[in-house]
């Protein structure tokens, strides 16, 4: 009698589901699936994309607080490097600098490497102390819930103490602009460690070449 009483209640609960998956709320950017549990909107540029599920991520010390941190920091390095790689190909290299001489910064770099590899070594220790520095800040803000992924307090212009709108559609751009920039850094090294051009020379060699 239990048995058949199981059985008779089984057919009602899948049906619940079903309904409850469609009746889900769907990923702005993938309409076709269900908005990600933890990306509900809350965090700047926030659309639920997340087809690979890493927002639930949370079993080897990495979670959602850790990923976007991650996001933010490597977005803010694109931008500076997407704008450093285009301003020294258009005006050409830093006073100190001037062996590197190639418009292709991937070969610029060796150069600066081969005449002042004490520069390079100088990076190299500023990069671990800042490293070190956001290290401490992210795990320690992950700990505590007092600080918010990225947030370092630099805001020397006061975007946060104005419009709140103002300073979220702010923050919204930032990210957006980010991820554009990491997609634009990954194609200038990719296109520089290939074709050995700078990116504005390979684009208007590209332009030449498919011109009608």
């Amino acid at each position: 009698a239990l048995a058949g009483s199981a059985c008779a209640f089984a057919p009602a609960q899948q049906g619940a589901r079903v309904a409850t998956n469609l009746n889900a709320e769907k990923s702005k950017a993938l309409p076709f699936l269900n908005r990600p549990a933890l990306l509900d909107g809350s965090m700047a540029g926030d659309v639920g994309f997340d087809p690979l599920g890493l927002s639930e991520i949370d079993e080897v010390g990495i979670d959602l607080y850790w990923m976007r941190e991650a996001e933010l920091k490597h977005a803010r390095v694109a931008m500076l490097a997407v704008a450093g790689i285009l301003q020294v190909e258009i005006f050409g290299p830093a006073p100190g600098c001037e062996a590197a001489t190639a418009k292709c910064q991937m070969d610029a770099f060796w150069q600066l490497w081969n005449s002042h590899p004490q520069y390079v070594a100088f990076a190299l220790i500023m990069i671990t102390i800042t490293e070190m520095i956001s290290g401490i800040a992210a795990t320690t803000g992950r700990e505590t819930g007092d600080r918010a992924p990225g947030d370092f307090g630099l805001d020397p212009l006061g975007f946060g103490k104005g419009d709140p709108a103002k300073f979220e559609r702010l923050k919204a751009q930032e990210v957006a602009n980010g991820r554009l920039a990491m997609w634009a850094a990954a194609g200038l090294l990719m296109q520089g460690c290939t074709t050995h051009q700078g990116g504005i020379e390979n684009l208007m060699q590209s332009l030449s070449d498919n011109a009608f």
